[in-house]
């Protein structure tokens, strides 16, 4: 392929090139942990594919050079941050009466929508692959991994790279590829996050089902009754985490009451069942409130995650700015 200068040839090119930012946008996630870091990153890659297309010699796809290309792009971008993380490893378990402290946004993992991180294009077996390795609990492992030790944990094990192309990609020796991934696995393992099949089973829909009825009606002892005892729920930014089914019920019976009568709208991120919550205002709204992650485990919810920056991540999954007061919501969707 050669940079061409015609205008038709010229949006061929780029037509191509944007073929693959799904793909590339779930690359870059995994490395960063961050959608917004993740779109610099893509949009960098972009640059510079453009600028050196003239030296891609079609030795390898192009989506497998995008990949080189992107991965050193965020190699370069991790040199001087520090790691994000969850909730649960921002502080100690906290209890219902403890401060609401608020950390940075860039302390935190982001949840990421599907449909910008996984390629439209891509086979059943690799969709399947691609969904699990942006599990919020491994994309947060992740982060434990230096750079490099990351990169080459990716390219291998989520993308199916060779230890030689590796090699090639990174300016590696096979031997150094080989010793990364070793104490990658070692790391991962350790912290018991190795991929999960995150598609759901037809119980684990009557499941999501079922949560969403009980969280609209708010029937705090049916949402206990579909979740694991030592079930935790987080509200980045607040480093505040609650765990089980008495601390969690206290809250939502307590402070978090304010929910009461939310609607909640289905989307999905990071391949997990997610809602948009929005919170019932005086005038017979509902506004925005939370992006609603679940995390299911051995048939019942083992996580709720309540990402608070609405005005960053409505938008970016497509959820509306308010709810009239007789939209459809995920109760309702799911009664038809």
């Amino acid at each position: 392929m050669r940079h061409q200068a015609s205008g038709i040839n010229e949006m061929t090119t780029i037509d191509e090139l944007e073929r693959h930012r799904p793909a590339i946008t779930g690359h870059c996630y995994r490395m960063l942990g961050s959608v917004l870091d993740a779109d610099d990153a893509v949009q960098e890659t972009m640059v510079r594919a453009w600028r050196h297309l003239e030296s891609f010699e079609g030795r390898s796809s192009l989506k497998t050079w995008l990949y080189r290309i992107a991965t050193r792009v965020c190699l370069d971008a991790l040199g001087d941050r520090s790691r994000r993380f969850r909730s649960t490893e921002s502080a100690p378990l906290g209890t219902i009466d403890d401060p609401l402290t608020v950390l940075p946004a860039s302390s935190w993992i982001e949840p990421v929508p599907d449909v910008d991180a996984l390629p439209a294009d891509a086979d059943q077996h690799e969709r399947v692959v691609l969904r699990q390795s942006l599990r919020l609990a491994f994309v947060a492992a992740l982060q434990h991994l230096p750079p490099r030790q990351r990169a080459v944990l990716l390219l291998v094990e989520v993308l199916g790279w060779t230890a030689i192309e590796v090699a090639q990609g990174l300016d590696m020796t096979v031997a150094a590829v080989n010793s990364a991934l070793q104490r990658a696995r070692a790391t991962l393992a350790s912290r018991d996050v190795e991929p999960t099949d995150t598609t759901l089973s037809d119980d684990e829909r009557a499941l999501v089902d079922r949560y969403v009825h009980a969280f609209e009606r708010y029937d705090v002892d049916a949402l206990a009754a579909i979740m694991h005892e030592d079930a935790t729920l987080s509200m980045p930014p607040y480093s505040l985490w609650l765990r089980g089914h008495a601390s969690i019920s206290a809250w939502m019976l307590g402070r978090g009451a304010a929910c009461r009568g939310s609607r909640l709208v289905p989307t999905s991120a990071n391949g997990l069942p997610a809602f948009g919550q929005y919170k019932p205002s005086p005038d017979g709204r509902h506004l925005p409130w939370a992006l609603v992650v679940l995390e299911i485990e051995r048939g019942a919810i083992a996580a709720q995650t309540f990402f608070l920056d609405t005005a960053t991540l409505f938008p970016r999954f497509g959820l509306p700015a308010e709810l009239p007061a007789h939209a459809a919501t995920g109760a309702d969707a799911s009664d038809r």
